[in-house]
């Protein structure tokens, strides 16, 4: 901590990674943060551009290899007090391993495939959970989408939720990347017997860190497109709505609407109007295509991908270091990032 700001290191520069760095860099004053570092774990001619575009914003690039020109990982590590992990599947687990050894990192946190690296979180579900603590990991997308659309519907705590069942119809792949792209639709396995996919499992352990049972299941598809989620839910209620949606909808500001019914529609929307071209809220919701008959609610809800989980990242740096204006913080960038309508 240097003057009363933060270093932070993002060690992972791909899709989640850079957007990452790009927020850190927007919100800069507010998040106090003094250097911001991001880590490449391998570097070639064809990626310095991107590189470029990074250190051009005041960020400083560092190796897991020593390399002429750039700082090495092992030296800027002592200096670090939060770590953004966003490295691909599995790595950021090994990479905990070291960082519980940085007697001056204060909190890091990983994103949702990175299940077991700390206290699972999503901002408007379970913030008191993770004050002060050290490692938090972000729950993925689809589990922001899908718990936020539980809360929209069954309340703060799913004091009306009799039982979900979800299907979430996957993208197959970032638009940058070629390696899991399928030709056709691919069924997920049920990892757990009774809740379903990861999705469920996921939603409920989340629920579990402030003891609220969570009748959900889920299954999922993947499906071949690059661009959006979206998500088929079906609630039943112990006692119908005593809002109307319009009115549940504006209450919460992680939820959007859309009239639309082509996601690609929505995408573009996203990448034309979007900062960094994202979508920030948790789920954008069909509401005017909805079936709803007294205890029952059916429909759809888009998922903005990776990019309803930033947010909820921000925000678990700002709870995990005990920032005393946490909520003004969050509100602005709330105010700034999140529309109402797509």
């Amino acid at each position: 901590m240097v003057n009363g700001k933060y270093n932070v290191l993002v060690n992972g520069t791909g899709n989640i990674g850079t957007s990452l760095v790009q927020m850190l860099v927007k919100y800069r004053e507010d998040l106090l943060v003094n250097e911001i570092y991001a880590s490449k774990r391998s570097l070639h001619a064809w990626n310095q551009v991107e590189l470029d575009m990074l250190t051009t914003n005041g960020v400083k690039i560092c190796t897991t290899k020593k390399m002429e020109g750039y700082d090495f990982i092992a030296d800027v590590l002592p200096e670090i007090d939060y770590i953004f992990e966003a490295s691909p599947n599995g790595v950021g687990l090994q990479n905990k391993e070291v960082y519980e050894q940085l007697t001056n990192l204060k909190g890091s946190s990983a994103q949702g495939s990175e299940k077991g690296y700390g206290i699972p979180f999503m901002s408007g579900i379970n913030a008191d959970q993770i004050k002060n603590q050290r490692f938090v990991n972000v729950v993925s997308c689809n589990t922001h989408g899908t718990a936020s659309i539980l809360k929209l519907f069954c309340g703060e705590n799913l004091e009306n939720l009799d039982e979900a069942d979800v299907v979430v119809v996957r993208r197959c792949e970032d638009l940058g990347n070629h390696q899991r792209l399928v030709s056709g639709n691919v069924v997920a396995r049920h990892l757990h017997p009774t809740i379903g996919t990861h999705h469920a499992i996921d939603v409920v352990d989340m629920f579990k860190t402030k003891n609220i049972s969570c009748a959900l299941t889920s299954s999922d598809i993947t499906t071949p497109s690059q661009l959006m989620h979206s998500i088929r839910f079906h609630i039943s209620l112990k006692t119908p709505l005593s809002k109307s949606i319009d009115e549940l909808v504006n209450e919460n500001p992680f939820i959007a609407t859309t009239q639309k019914f082509d996601s690609n529609v929505i995408f573009e929307n996203g990448r034309r109007y979007g900062f960094n071209g994202r979508i920030f809220s948790h789920a954008i919701l069909l509401s005017e295509n909805m079936l709803v008959s007294d205890r029952k609610i059916k429909g759809w809800a888009f998922v903005p991908q990776e990019g309803n989980s930033l947010i909820s990242t921000l925000h678990a740096y700002l709870l995990q270091l005990n920032f005393a204006n946490e909520s003004a913080v969050l509100t602005k960038i709330q105010n700034d990032l999140l529309r109402k309508k797509w």
